[in-house]
């Protein structure tokens, strides 16, 4: 270890985060190695290592000949503060050597308001912040995850996008790079290159028109660009890469567990939801080796608990086979089962015993609107009935608490609607004291509020965000409808919801506002105790913007979007069909069994 950074890291909270050195990390002889790739994740080392997608990509890279894949994750303010004094540039975990001698550098991005967080990152590596000013030798800049399905804001930043899903499309920009490098080729050729690959966007090749309102005339793409660019997906997940031998932190971190992938997409069709509608279509792994994977990646980290996850996993169709097979080797080994996303119209008591044999949590429902109407708009095909009725199960089971999601400032919310989440939760609790099978416990109800952020490539794409003023009225209102201490009502922030929206929505023109409010001290966004509303829209009024335009205001059905040069495979005209279904409260059925 370098000396300084060995004399600095006693000055930090949890120093453990930077060492690196942890069990099955993979470290390769550098003379042997042609291309070095920086994974980035842009928060802090708990999320980043509780992050699967981040597992996966590790050691899909991992495993090319040639290449070595390090970590690397936002340092808190502490040990920023010490590397910057101390002319410590951003490194690599495994070699602590300079991101800025890598080849690749690649940010996983999943939510928008870690947009500062790259660029506070590559500006510790010594990196040029924008892709125009990186010249030829400078580390190639990429990007992937969920946000990337509206790549504009970052587009100034970032060398190309990986579009969708990245195990295929990474090596195939690593085999394009690995020719371009040994060939002389410059940057300009690789990027030429690598834009034929099918989930890869390069912002460079697209040129945005604007008409005098603001919004976007037009959309060009320059040369043979493909227009729109198509996600990528793998398509057999039984043959792909899935890591069962994986690093083991050394330090807490925020899921301390072992993971099972059960499926990737959903068929439920929440029109909220991004994640359903980017991810589609549904593919599963196989129970048996799903049961094998579990086993596998248990021996290997030594953990004593495995979650089941996807986006709704209690819908997986072997569920039931999958936990028997599991729990014939857990359960004597004293290592617990836990399935964190459950649905009200599918749970049993049958499948939360089998799944916490071991040991037992609490349950967390997300019914996400109080009223049947509003549900009903955002497609939750979930009846008051069959909620009620998954609370008595639990009750009548033996458990005594519950967390319940809720969103406000959902398309066409009224008063009667926000006051129904209150009515609904003393439901709950009547449920209880009917049913509890242990009262003398008491009950725990937590009900938690957000505020509804529009998504690109959904139904509600188009909507307006309601205020923040409007949104801590509502949350006041539910507030005073709540009339026992039994029940906890807890709502995030609307004002870091408020800038989301306007990130999540937003064009290119973005890029300055989010330099802009990193120069002004922006980073660490998603963390309430940093986040500051006033960086932002001092950033939006310098760069003369308005974050009302892209947060607040309800898109024209044939307004040109920004993300609409992105494509997600579904149908022409599919999302617009669910919007207007949305608007007379008409349900869509599932689409199929997982």
């Amino acid at each position: 270890m370098d000396i300084k950074l060995e004399r600095i890291l006693k000055n930090v909270q949890k120093p453990a985060r930077y060492t690196g050195g942890e069990f099955k990390q993979i470290v390769k002889e550098k003379n042997a190695v042609e291309i070095r790739v920086a994974f980035c994740f842009p928060d802090t080392y708990e999320i980043g290592m509780s992050n699967l997608g981040l597992r996966v990509l590790y050691g899909v890279i991992n495993n090319i000949d040639g290449v070595w894949c390090e970590r690397l994750f936002a340092p808190w303010p502490d040990m920023e503060k010490e590397m910057r004094e101390n002319s410590i540039k951003l490194y690599g975990l495994e070699s602590h050597d300079p991101v800025c001698d890598f080849d690749i550098v690649a940010f996983s991005i999943g939510y928008e308001l870690s947009y500062t967080n790259v660029l506070n990152m590559l500006d510790l590596a010594g990196i040029p912040l924008r892709s125009a000013d990186r010249l030829q030798g400078a580390p190639l800049v990429i990007a992937g995850g969920a946000c990337c399905f509206n790549p504009e804001p970052l587009s100034d930043f970032i060398d190309l996008f990986v579009i969708g899903e990245g195990e295929e499309v990474i090596r195939e920009i690593i085999d394009i790079y690995r020719t371009a490098k040994s060939s002389g080729a410059n940057k300009s050729q690789f990027l030429n290159a690598a834009s034929s690959i099918c989930g890869v966007y390069m912002p460079g090749l697209y040129d945005t028109v604007y008409n005098e309102d603001g919004t976007i005339k037009e959309i060009r793409p320059l040369e043979d660009a493909p227009f729109p660019v198509k996600k990528r997906f793998v398509q057999n997940l039984d043959e792909s890469f899935f890591p069962v031998e994986t690093i083991v932190p050394s330090t807490e971190v925020v899921h301390d567990r072992a993971v099972l992938e059960l499926f990737r997409g959903c068929s439920r069709g929440c029109r909220f939801c991004q994640a359903g509608f980017v991810s589609r279509p549904v593919r599963s792994r196989s129970c048996e080796i799903l049961i094998k994977q579990g086993i596998e990646s248990l021996k290997a980290s030594g953990y004593d608990e495995l979650a089941l996850l996807s986006l709704s996993s209690s819908d997986y169709k072997d569920i039931f086979r999958l936990c028997r097979g599991l729990l014939d080797w857990c359960q004597p080994r004293n290592i617990g089962l836990s399935l964190p996303s459950l649905r009200a119209d599918n749970f049993s008591m049958e499948l939360m015993e089998s799944v916490q044999r071991v040991r037992k949590a609490g349950l967390t429902f997300a019914p996400e609107a109080g009223s049947q109407r509003l549900r009903d708009v955002i497609n939750k095909n979930v009846t008051e009935n069959e909620f009620l009725d998954t609370c008595r199960i639990a009750f009548e089971g033996g458990w005594n608490s519950v967390k319940l999601y809720f969103m406000l400032g959902l398309p066409t919310e009224s008063d009667e609607d926000v006051t129904a989440i209150a009515d609904l939760s003393h439901k709950v609790l009547n449920i209880w004291k009917q049913y509890a099978k242990n009262k003398s416990r008491g009950v725990r109800i937590t009900v938690s509020t957000s505020c509804f952020v529009p998504k690109p490539h959904t139904p509600f794409q188009w909507e307006a965000q309601v205020s923040m003023g409007e949104f801590s009225r509502r949350v006041e209102l539910l507030r005073s409808a709540f009339r026992t201490k039994a029940i906890t009502h807890n709502w995030h922030s609307p004002d870091q919801s408020y800038i989301e929206a306007a990130l999540a929505r937003g064009d290119r023109r973005l890029g300055g506002v989010i330099e802009s409010a990193w120069r002004l001290g922006a980073k660490l966004d998603s963390w309430s105790d940093f986040f500051s509303l006033d960086k932002w829209l001092a950033a939006f009024e310098q760069n003369g913007l308005d974050a009302d335009f892209y947060a607040l205001r309800e898109r024209d059905m044939d307004e040109v979007l920004p993300w609409s040069l992105i494509s997600t495979c579904l149908k022409a005209g599919f999302l617009s069909t669910e919007r207007q279904a949305s608007l007379v409260g008409s349900k869509s059925p599932d689409c199929g069994q997982i």
